[in-house]
């Protein structure tokens, strides 16, 4: 999801105001519910995003959905992004928040893709391996793809390390039709 640098500005804006409230945690799981509620619903994400829905509808739809559900601090804040029309972006704002959090807390998110599924036992020593080669906590994010037949990909921030089979072949395949050209 591309995030915009608003949503980023108010991110920020409620993390801090988190911090110097000592709320970081409770603002943390509203966020994560109001970002799995949206999510979960591409027609309330079109909602708050449609022009032609008026601001106190907008704002009315927020109150219902959240407003005995979230902490003061958060639901002021669902307020304030109505009245400047910033619910459009709410989604974004959501997922740049839980990426400043992840900074915040020394959390990398490690996204692994596996052709089979791991057992509890795999799960944790990657886990494991993972936390002691990145020095910092680590929330995985394990993904079943079958098309890479077998073996591991994973991707910590911009760094991919492709252990899959489907990659082997086709360094193989290239390296077998490099050689044939010769």
């Amino acid at each position: 999801m591309h995030i915009s640098k608003a949503a980023r500005r108010y991110a920020t804006a409620l993390l801090e105001l988190g911090k110097d409230r000592n709320e970081v945690e409770a603002i943390l799981e509203d966020m994560q519910f109001i970002k799995n509620t949206l999510d979960d619903s591409s027609e309330l994400v079109l909602f708050l995003r449609s022009p032609i829905v008026k601001f106190d509808d907008k704002q009315g739809a927020l109150q219902e959905l959240f407003g005995e559900n979230v902490q003061e601090s958060t639901r002021l804040f669902l307020k304030l992004l109505a009245r400047k029309t910033r619910v459009k972006i709410l989604h974004q704002i959501t997922a740049a928040f839980l990426e400043l959090y992840n900074k915040h807390a020394g959390i990398v998110e490690i996204e692994v893709l596996v052709a089979h599924d791991l057992d509890d036992t795999q799960r944790q020593n990657l886990h494991t391996e993972l936390e002691e080669l990145t020095s910092k906590k680590v929330e995985l994010l394990v993904h079943k793809d079958k098309s890479l037949k077998g073996g591991m990909a994973v991707r910590i921030d911009d760094t991919v390390i492709d252990g899959t089979v489907k990659h082997k072949l086709q360094e193989l395949e290239e390296q077998l039709l490099s050689t044939a050209v010769k």
